[in-house]
């Protein structure tokens, strides 16, 4: 099955009933349907663009990053957890394990670069170890590391038995992912039996050394997003624990749904079993949870994850969809909308969608998702009810290429791989760089963060190649397998790996030899393609056509719901975070009434810390929940407004517009927005701090100075730069370790004064540093301080312009001085 994609799921079929693959029955849409139609030319040249941009990607962490686990593309080097400045939570993925280079072995082979492969798992063999004293993401390594371990074996094998390559390999992969699985074991030993959100890879849980095992909770997709390669582990081992363990926490989890509405939390207590947030939705927190519910049943056969799938799906299509929109509920009053903006990791909805054979819902949303993504080049990681930017990163996502990889193939409409082109063109457009790819700081301004996260190589690539590659061109059959959530290739003969199914609690594995495709002992139930598809040609283009324009004429409302929805949307808490005032009594007496009390910090700041034991009910306490959850927001809402970022954008080779650096405003002097910019050579003034009188005008006039914070104010400092002559201004922060990553956008003060006419702008000194090794590295720097970067093709062909008129001078002056010679 592709990618884990099936045909019409229905409930009630035997165990070990496999439905087949709506791909193979896919309507034909052609030119007399009124669509245009990528030709076979213009595919081909869009799969050698990705197979392109993969291998710059790929090259560039063998290059510059490994063993390192992650490349940081901007830095040219590879991240190493305790050496680099802590991202906090994100960093729980680096366990010193070659990552990326683990995650991205199934797709070296499925885009046919089997010598790399090769190359790669003798790598993993010799160098990689586990055996290391570093925390690590449960969620994370599984669907990672041991995910990617699985997936490189399954390809491996499938290599060695066709007897051409790999014939030295003897299953040291899986060795290794055996490995890997009993590290994580560690985190299952809860009253509860669903994992710690983090395991020490060396030292477990338990003992001291850990550094964890006092976490109280985990996230849904945290502890249900196990199943499929822990059921894979056990069932090519031999070894039943894995299978066990996940089953045991998706049980868990489903006996804690909210019985009324069918529906999950986001984040549970792994020793009580309590909901500590309830937001139901289908985005971050829960999503691939829902994934594994249907992919388990595809892999394993047990209709049991199918029943419980179809319940929940039936619920979030009843409370969770509003038409094309996903709007995150509360689980126990499902009619009230708990938040009012949607995630990027949502996008993944329609392409599973497809595999249920619910076509219908998976265009509109996916149509909303796309107009959302040329709305903004890139899919924000958060964006508003009205399509507005919520959270402004990119981190070079595949869910919104995974759904419309699976919409094209369930459908053959070649709109979708036009989507497919647009993603691609903006990722190369606007993400490449000189060492790889950079996830986008904000997609509003296309300013880059130092990440190329291990899932870009390991999915994006991989649904986008699939996409533009015909069928007949893949050297292994697709419909063998399932894709887990990271896009790894699971075989579905795993199914038949159990001699007892029955028993589901407690599996009995048993290692067998895998029927022959003549000798198939389970039977196939396909969809019947008229339901599917009414009116054949047509009917994608026809559902999407209702939703022409939706995102930029319409702002809907979650509020026009039914009858009783409005009644339960009426019952809002008695203080809103909009209204709350620090020194008012009565607020603070409702804050105290919902679990709420307010900390003084030490330099003047308040802080709100919210205790759901403390309120004074349950209700009172899901209040105060949520009135931390609406100020959460409003801050974010009130920073979003008040501080817009600016960009600094090298545009001189090698560059030429590939690195963009988050910078932050000033409020003095002219504003950037929706100005050309200004460009200039980079200039470090003299002395470096611009509070005295520089002394190297001379180089500095009509250039961009460079600054650093410290020893007098802002608007000093600018002054200095304009008594100078320059055009602009850089000030760079001399905080140690301060990024754009993790602070928010900083704001020169201007005191209101008016006597200052240059533009300025602020870098966090990672991203002032990166602007310094450039100077130290090349000489001569230009870049061009601006609102929102340019498209590196149109500074590339100004570069291009420029060359050529300066070579054209310099043949015109030595015609000159021949003349004048003769």
């Amino acid at each position: 099955m592709y990618g884990g994609t099936a045909g019409w799921a229905t409930p009630g079929l035997e165990l070990g009933v496999f439905v087949c693959v709506i791909f193979l029955l896919a309507v034909q849409v052609d030119k007399a349907a009124g669509v245009q139609v990528m030709t076979s030319k213009e595919k081909l040249e869009a799969k050698k663009q990705v197979l392109e941009m993969f291998d710059h990607a790929y090259s560039s962490y063998l290059t510059y990053a490994y063993p390192a686990d992650e490349l940081m593309p901007l830095s040219c080097k590879g991240r190493v957890r305790g050496v680099d400045p802590s991202r906090g939570d994100v960093d729980d993925i680096l366990g010193g394990y070659s990552l990326t280079l683990i995650d991205t072995l199934d797709t070296l082979a499925v885009l046919g670069h089997l010598d790399k492969f090769e190359d790669a798992v003798k790598m993993i063999i010799l160098q990689v170890s586990l055996d290391n004293d570093v925390v690590v993401s449960v969620f994370e390594t599984n669907i990672r590391v041991l995910g990617g371990l699985l997936g490189g074996h399954v390809v491996a094998s499938l290599l060695r038995d066709q007897g051409e390559r790999m014939q030295w390999y003897r299953d040291e992969l899986l060795t290794l992912a055996k490995d890997c699985g009993y590290r994580l074991l560690p985190a299952f030993n809860t009253t509860t039996g669903m994992p710690y959100p983090r395991v020490n890879l060396r030292h477990g849980i338990v003992k001291g050394r850990s550094r964890t095992g006092t976490e109280t909770d985990t996230c849904t997709a945290c502890a249900g997003t196990m199943i499929l390669e822990f059921a894979a582990l056990s069932r090519l081992t031999g070894d039943p624990i894995f299978e066990d363990k996940a089953r045991k926490a998706m049980q868990f989890l489903w006996e804690r749904r909210q019985r009324s509405s069918d529906l999950v939390g986001t984040v549970i207590n792994i020793h009580t079993g309590d909901w500590v947030r309830r937001e139901s939705g289908v985005g971050a927190g829960i999503d691939s949870y829902y994934e594994y519910l249907f992919k388990a049943y595809m892999l394993l056969g047990d209709a049991a994850f199918l029943e419980r799938f179809n319940t929940h799906y039936a619920a979030v299509m009843r409370y969770i969809s509003q038409g094309p929109l996903l709007l995150d509920v509360h689980m126990h009053k499902p009619n009230v909308v708990s938040r009012n903006f949607m995630d990027s990791l949502l996008a993944f909805w329609p392409g599973l969608q497809v595999l249920t054979g619910d076509i219908k819902p998976a265009i509109e949303t996916h149509e909303m998702l796309y107009q959302v993504l040329q709305r903004h080049s890139f899919l924000p990681e958060a964006f508003t009810t009205d399509f507005k930017v919520h959270w402004p990163q990119h981190p070079l996502r595949p869910e919104l290429v995974e759904s419309t990889y699976f919409l094209y193939k369930a459908t053959n409409d070649p709109y979708y791989l036009g989507v497919g082109r647009t993603i691609m063109e903006n990722i190369q457009r606007h993400a490449r760089v000189p060492c790889g790819f950079a996830g986008l700081k904000d997609v509003r301004t296309g300013s880059h963060e130092d990440r190329m996260d291990s899932y870009f190589l390991a999915e994006t690539f991989k649904y986008l190649y699939l996409l533009f590659t015909e069928e007949e061109d893949l050297w292994l059959d697709l419909d063998d397998y399932v894709f887990t959530t990271e896009a790894h290739l699971l075989p579905l003969r795993l199914a038949t790996s159990f001699v007892n199914t029955s028993q589901s609690d407690s599996p009995t594995v048993t290692v067998t030899t895998f029927p022959t495709a003549s000798d198939r002992k389970y039977q196939q139930s396909c969809p019947n393609v008229n339901y599917l598809f009414p009116g054949h040609k047509t009917y994608a283009k026809t559902i999407r056509h209702p939703l022409k324009d939706f995102v930029e004429q319409r702002c809907p409302q979650p509020t026009s719901a039914r009858p009783r929805e409005k009644i339960q949307a009426s019952r809002k808490p008695a203080l809103r975070a909009r209204d709350f005032i620090a020194d008012n009594p009565e607020h603070i007496q409702a804050l105290r009434k919902m679990g709420i009390r307010l900390v003084t910090m030490q330099d003047g700041r308040v802080q709100l810390l919210h205790t759901s034991t403390q309120a004074f009910s349950p209700d009172d306490a899901e209040e105060g929940m949520r009135f931390m959850q609406e100020m959460i927001e409003l801050s974010k809402t009130q920073g979003e407004s008040d501080l817009q970022p600016r960009v600094v954008q090298l545009t001189s080779p090698p560059f030429l517009g590939s690195v963009v650096l988050t910078a932050g405003p000033a409020q003095f002097g002219p504003d950037l927005v929706g100005t050309p910019g200004v460009s200039g050579t980079v200039v470090i003034g003299e002395s470096i701090k611009g509070c005295t009188d520089l002394t190297n005008a001379a180089q500095v006039r009509d250039k961009i100075v460079l600054m650093e914070r410290g020893s007098c104010m802002f608007i000093e400092k600018a002054r200095r730069a304009q008594d100078a002559g320059a055009a602009a201004a850089i000030v760079i922060d001399n905080t140690q370790g301060t990024s754009s990553d993790t602070a928010p956008v900083f704001a020169m003060s201007g005191d209101g004064v008016k006597d200052v006419y240059i533009p300025s702008v602020f870098l966090f000194q990672k991203e002032g540093n990166l602007l310094l090794e450039a100077i130290r590295d090349h000489g001569t720097v230009e870049v061009l301080l601006v609102d929102k970067a340019q498209p590196p093709e149109k500074i590339i062909r100004k570069h291009a312009e420029e060359e050529e008129a300066r070579l054209q001078e310099m043949d015109i002056n030595v015609e000159l001085k021949v003349k004048d010679e003769l």
